[in-house]
């Protein structure tokens, strides 16, 4: 399939190419679905689905855990199958059909589809998340100093779905129940598909985003092209992660972050051992410029997944302790998964062109080193948590500014790392493996989600009663943040410790 249309850098708005605003708009409304329906699954799954349980908190942390771990394990797949057959155009598309259907079928009031729509979600996000952040790297020259800050208005998109959806998805759910707050979440998916959809029909593209080789892909095999053979096996893989997701009880026991283990706790260990030794294949067989450059890559990458971890607690730990011990003003407890980015959407701007600003005086920090002053920002946002107890009333209920104060300082750890270390994998990877490499990237929230997992049932509740709140469980969150804040405090020290080193083998890359 041919195509000879004008190349996107020759189509700019902005200084950008077009394409970016249609990335942007495709990226927003898809975040819109997915930050919906994740502000509710947690509530959800406590007062729905194991409200029967005494270890209800316990349930449904391993099921979040499982779910986000998935979700993003999945996107080394997809990333996988863009690169050497399916191209960003139609991984897109798959992933965002599959993700529709995956919330739609979350808004049946039927516990037993429960797991299936988780599935559904699970793999069209495998399609659709790596490739549309590649496309946006793909639209700009190597080096171009324009990259970092589309990928910084690019992010900012993804936040402002990332923004209203929980507020609108949260109301929803509030007022007229679960499975209304989830159907809106699958609208806003088909949303985001009609933007990328008539951002192709108007040709801002370009030739990118194409299949490597269409003439392989249309090639039959077992009377099937192979790219419906792609589009079959997706199908087929829901019913089976369905399985996994259904699994949440511990197949073992012990104690620590290896105890306590589920089926899907036990691939990701033996998955990870094989993604190591895979990119220790890769290391062996790049250039010795290439090499330090992955070197890079991957340490950034380990970093994330630690800073994801605590993170990604915003739609399960702490979702719970606002709905337990804080007193909310204005919002609910599904409601507040939407400050996050509302901070990210204030800060983007603002951050981006002191970055600039930096630049132009050359005391831009490198990548490094913003990393470590993230991390940092991290761990004072959960010591801002920890703090909050001194300030409980005698029924264990804090005020909201603590709650606000959090998030203010946990987003802008994020714009340190996130937007600047997407931008980076692109320029530290080789480019017949960039894709794969971002599947990588996001893999890093695969693993942070089994921390989160990890201290979700460490941070359970455990009572007979449905409703739950109090000193007791105050206590038991507040021991928890803090322990959280010293060990992220002491990561973004150790980061800081090591950015020399990691500045020196990144060479011209900033």
């Amino acid at each position: 399939m041919a195509q000879t249309i004008s190349s996107p850098v020759s189509q700019t708005l902005f200084g950008h190419p077009k394409g970016l605003f249609y990335l942007f708009f495709a990226e927003l409304w898809e975040r819109f679905s997915f930050y919906g329906m994740r502000a509710l699954l947690t509530l959800y799954m406590v007062n729905v689905i194991f409200e029967a349980l005494t270890e209800r908190d316990f349930a449904a942390a391993a099921v979040y855990a499982s779910y986000g771990s998935l979700v993003y394990a999945s996107t080394v797949v997809g990333g996988r199958i863009s690169d050497t057959l399916f191209g960003y155009r139609k991984s897109i598309f798959l992933g965002g059909i599959l993700m529709a259907i995956g919330h739609f079928v979350l808004a049946i009031p039927n516990d037993y589809t429960f797991f299936l729509a988780l599935a559904f979600i699970v793999v069209g996000n495998g399609f659709f998340k790596p490739n549309i952040s590649t496309f946006v790297g793909s639209l700009y020259k190597d080096q171009d100093p324009l990259k970092d800050s589309g990928f910084t208005i690019f992010y900012m998109g993804i936040n402002i779905g990332g923004w209203i959806a929980p507020l609108l998805c949260g109301w929803l759910g509030s007022a007229y129940g679960w499975h209304y707050g989830f159907g809106l979440a699958g609208i806003g998916m088909v949303t985001g598909l009609l933007f990328f959809w008539s951002g192709i029909r108007a040709g801002v593209f370009g030739d990118q985003g194409l299949p490597p080789n269409q003439v392989h892909l249309e090639e039959k095999v077992l009377g099937l092209k192979r790219q419906t053979w792609i589009s079959v096996f997706a199908f087929i893989a829901a019913p089976i992660i369905a399985i996994l997701l259904a699994s949440y009880k511990a197949v073992g026991s012990g104690e620590g972050f290896f105890g306590d283990q589920n089926i899907v706790n036990l691939i990701f260990k033996i998955v990870g051992v094989f993604i190591i030794g895979y990119l220790g294949y890769i290391i062996s067989n790049v250039s010795s410029e290439e090499r330090k450059k992955l070197i890079v890559a991957i340490s950034i990458t380990i970093f994330m997944t630690l800073f994801w971890g605590f993170h990604e607690l915003s739609g399960s730990v702490i979702t719970l302790f606002a709905s337990r011990n804080v007193s909310l003003t204005l919002l609910d407890a599904a409601q507040t998964n939407s400050l996050n980015s509302m901070f990210i959407i204030l800060l983007a701007l603002p951050i981006s062109w002191m970055w600039t600003a930096l630049d132009k005086r050359k005391i831009n920090p490198r990548t490094p080193y913003k990393f470590g002053f993230g991390m940092l920002l991290a761990g004072l946002s959960f010591f801002v948590l920890a703090m909050s107890g001194k300030a409980a009333n005698t029924e264990g209920m804090v005020p909201f500014t603590y709650l606000l104060i959090m998030y203010f300082l946990l987003s802008v750890g994020e714009l340190f790392m996130s937007p600047v270390g997407l931008s980076k994998i692109t320029d530290l990877s080789p480019q017949r493996i960039v894709a794969f490499m971002m599947g990588v990237w996001f893999l890093s929230s695969a693993y942070a989600f089994q921390l989160v997992g990890f201290i979700g049932k460490q941070l359970a509740i455990e009572s007979e009663s449905a409703t739950v709140g109090g000193l007791d469980s105050l206590n038991t969150y507040i021991d928890g943040f803090d322990l959280i804040s010293k060990y992220a405090i002491g990561a973004g020290l150790l980061i800081l410790l090591i950015a020399p080193i990691l500045k020196k083998l990144m060479g011209s890359v900033h």
